[in-house]
């Protein structure tokens, strides 16, 4: 048996390497090319990140419990589970292309999940005393609304662990808190800059709106070995599901009307744009100054999960629909 590769060692191959690889299962789609063959899409992932492949027709599938080699169909796969393959790298219309040629269900606990887990690679205890420390620079009201929220009504529990996406950023445990985080600090240091530029803004409020801008997140996401997409956050979506978790905490804590509307505001705005799940746009420096940040904080870390693995002989990566871009990797 070849050593079993790490999902970054694997994107470093060139065409025509073959490869062993175990991760956690985190997608499995059922598909058919152009002449109504079926294959598989599937994702693998582990600590350094996400490894996309196809499973073509002529492909193995293998149940490895009790030591025993068994034929397995694929719609009994669950996702979560860990499993290894075997495959080889390709080339599809001048990009790299990851088949995987025999899957294997693992014995899980030989293989127990929760060891291919991703988590944020900042320490909690460190993640914890900035969100504390920049709690601490909210003046009232906003600072009690905010120590309510999180530590009287419990919400820290999820939030510390929980992953910000299931793919692209933060998509880890710790992820929300981390993102959150980043884009309370960034958007932060932007309203200071342009409030010395004259431009009234309440930095308390893009602070408090920049920590809640994504809490329906906890909703929409669930935080077992791999993220996945729940229900509710498929029907509803984030956004929304945020505004009413928070209107629902302003309320019950009474808070004032003014910061209740405008923290509302942030939260539906903060995707910037209609086509990207706001119903409006953001209509005051608050707001545009967070939905900036959280972008900017999306980009870099998409940027970085890319750069990471990029073939150490390429600086520029394939073209990515989902920023519509190219990413280099810089001098």
């Amino acid at each position: 048996m070849k050593k079993n590769l790490t999902v970054k060692e694997v994107k470093q191959l060139l065409k025509d390497n073959a490869f062993n690889a175990v991760g956690i299962l985190s997608k499995l789609t059922r598909r058919k090319d152009k002449n109504g063959n079926p294959f598989w899409e599937i994702t693998i992932s582990d600590q350094t990140g996400d490894l996309d492949g196809k499973v073509w027709q002529n492909s193995n599938w293998w149940s490895l419990e009790d030591n025993n080699k068994i034929p397995l169909d694929p719609e009994n796969l669950m996702i979560g589970s860990s499993v290894g393959v075997q495959g080889k790298v390709a080339e599809f219309r001048d990009m790299i292309q990851f088949n995987f040629n025999d899957v294997f269900y693992l014995d899980q606990d030989k293989y127990p999940p929760q060891n291919f887990s991703r988590h944020s690679a900042l320490k909690f205890e460190f993640l914890e005393i900035e969100f504390n420390k920049i709690i601490d620079e909210v003046s009232e009201p906003l600072h009690s609304f905010l120590s309510a929220v999180f530590f009287k009504h419990g919400l820290w529990n999820d939030f510390k662990i929980w992953p910000a996406a299931v793919s692209l950023h933060h998509a880890y445990s710790g992820g929300l808190l981390e993102h959150s985080l980043s884009v309370a600090i960034g958007a932060r240091d932007i309203a200071k800059h342009y409030k010395y530029f004259n431009i009234p803004i309440d930095i308390n409020l893009v602070i408090a709106g920049a920590l809640l801008h994504d809490i329906g997140k906890i909703e929409m996401y669930t935080a077992s070995s791999t993220p996945l997409v729940t229900t509710e956050g498929n029907m509803i979506e984030h956004i929304i599901l945020g505004h009413h978790k928070f209107m629902t905490l302003a309320e019950i804590e009474k808070l004032d009307k003014k910061y209740t509307l405008a923290i509302a505001h942030i939260i539906v705005s903060h995707h910037g744009r209609r086509e990207y799940g706001s119903p409006v746009l953001p209509a005051m420096p608050e707001a545009m100054i967070i939905s900036a940040a959280d972008d900017l904080d999306f980009k870099l870390s998409y940027w970085s999960n890319q750069i990471e693995s990029l073939n150490e002989q390429n600086d520029v990566t394939d073209f990515l629909p989902m920023i519509e871009r190219r990413l280099w990797r810089g001098i």
